[in-house]
């Protein structure tokens, strides 16, 4: 039984908590260690720290932060395994997915590693005569994420990298299911140069958060999860004066034209579905199939539904890997019930998958059912699991009157050989990121992440551009150097001459 401490000021403490959380491995369905849940009077004390080493850090140079980013990303890549070795055991998803993950978190990082550049303000000279006027980005002290379960690295360094190098000082409240990663990522960071205290870490559940949320001197609150909490986080964070993004749930469709190659739709249906047991906020989970070729679709995702490994994440060959509680497995499973008895086509049911020496487990097998009508539950809910719903609709106006109808915009994706068509998508679709023959368009860092409608509150995205202005307050400077030979009192309102 490992034992899972809070990192502040630099360390893991051994004091005993208020109360202890379960780590499960999903694979095994067994407790494989605890976790020290925090509540308010620790997340005081990890603010404290972090107030008190912010007020250093902010002034060190933009070199000395880059300095400390890029040894960041070195350490990152000599620990890659060690850290999808925790992820894999604590959430489930496959080796290969976990060292994925890493690699997608290290991309933020290279990002934020050109924060000498990304910091530069603008200047006008000779704005009036003598006057010049420029604008310049600092930090807005202490600032706090609050990250879900399905990835306990890339999500954190969504955040973090351009958090500390724009000079904060960063708290995070990582999910409670699967911690060991976030201390892991916090040794590293300090092993990399950052000072003690900038970067600390508080597990615990709803009180940790609500301590965050209500913080005076915390001044911005990065989140990711589900709508509700969102929405909750969202809410809380701005009554009482805090910055704060919150990205939401989803309901992610992939629209299959008639003139489109399904194979590759097929191929792309059945990797942004499937992967990762469809925990990801950008999972593909509802295939909208146009006029005619809905059965040609679904026999080419049963064939490849088919030749696909449900185990241990850590065996070779897994494919997917087991849902991360037995909780989480009892409802999903009861979304794909709830579809059959609402007339859905049960094409493909993963229940009842048995893993040999791994009875124990979470695992839920690729699930399709199709003829699912908009207004069944498989349909409108987010339900995160390897669960793929076809819709079929006879026109593309009608695809996008579909997804537009919906209550989120997270990620959507179109496969067509018709570029016109394709334009009219993108243009047309209540969606914040979109793919062209892409199942999953996740933008590259230097764009931002975020969706539209109920899977965004705040308008700030993660990471990119997005990521330099959440993190950061901007003061526009006016300056005149001149004697006072022509001076004189002057009541008019300011203005350029």
């Amino acid at each position: 039984m490992k034992t899972i401490q809070h990192y502040i000021g630099g360390s893991a403490g051994d004091d005993e908590p208020a109360s202890w959380g379960e780590v499960h491995d999903p694979a095994l369905g067994e407790v494989t260690g605890r976790v020290a849940l925090g509540d308010s009077a620790v997340v005081d004390r990890a603010v404290k720290v972090a107030l008190d080493a912010q007020a250093a850090w902010q002034e060190e140079s933009l070199g000395t932060r880059q300095q400390v980013i890029l040894e960041l990303i070195r350490l990152l890549e000599t620990h890659r395994d060690d850290l999808a070795q925790l992820i894999t055991g604590e959430h489930g998803k496959t080796l290969a997915d976990a060292r994925a993950e890493v690699n997608a978190g290290l991309e933020v990082a290279k990002f934020a590693a050109g924060i000498p550049h990304l910091l530069k303000g603008d200047f006008s000279e000779n704005v009036s005569r003598g006057v010049d006027t420029y604008s310049i980005r600092q930090p807005l002290g202490v600032v706090a994420g609050i990250t879900p379960f399905n990835f306990p690295v890339m999500v954190p360094m969504w955040m973090i990298p351009i958090a500390v190098a724009t000079g904060n000082a960063f708290v995070l409240k990582p999910s409670e299911k699967d911690p060991s990663a976030s201390n892991l990522l916090a040794e590293l960071a300090v092993r990399a140069g950052l000072p003690a205290g900038v970067l600390n870490v508080v597990h615990g559940g709803a009180p940790a958060v609500e301590a965050l949320l209500t913080h005076p001197d915390v001044s911005a609150v990065s989140f990711v999860g589900s709508t509700p909490v969102a929405r909750r986080v969202y809410e809380t964070a701005a009554q009482h004066g805090k910055r704060v993004q919150a990205l939401g749930g989803a309901k992610n469709h992939l629209v299959v034209l008639p003139d489109a190659d399904l194979d590759a739709a097929a191929d792309a249906l059945v990797s942004a579905a499937y992967g990762s047991a469809g925990e990801r906020c950008m999972a593909v989970s509802v295939a909208v199939a146009v006029g005619e070729i809905g059965d040609a679709l679904r026999d080419r995702l049963v064939e490849r539904i088919g030749r696909l490994t449900t185990a241990d994440g850590r065996a070779d060959g897994a494919d997917l890997g087991p849902l991360v509680t037995a909780d989480h497995l009892r409802r999903v499973s009861g979304y794909v019930q709830a579809g059959a008895d609402s007339g859905a086509d049960l094409v493909v049911d993963g229940r009842g998958v048995r893993v040999p020496g791994r009875e124990n487990g979470f695992f839920l097998a690729p699930t399709l059912l199709d003829h699912v009508r908009p207004d069944m539950s498989v349909y409108t809910d987010e339900i995160f699991g390897p669960v793929l719903v076809m819709v079929r609709v006879a026109t593309l106006e009608e695809a996008i009157e579909l997804i537009n109808g919906g209550e989120y915009g997270n990620g959507v994706s179109v496969f067509t050989r018709d570029g016109v068509a394709a334009r009219r998508f993108q243009h047309a679709v209540q969606v914040g990121m979109i793919g062209v023959n892409v199942p999953i368009p996740v933008p590259i860092p230097y764009f931002p992440f975020g969706g539209w409608k109920r899977s965004l509150f705040g308008d700030a995205g993660q990471y990119g551009e997005d990521g330099i202005r959440f993190f950061t307050r901007r003061k526009v400077v006016t300056t005149r150097w001149a004697d006072s030979s022509g001076s004189r009192v002057d009541m008019r309102f300011p203005a350029a001459r």
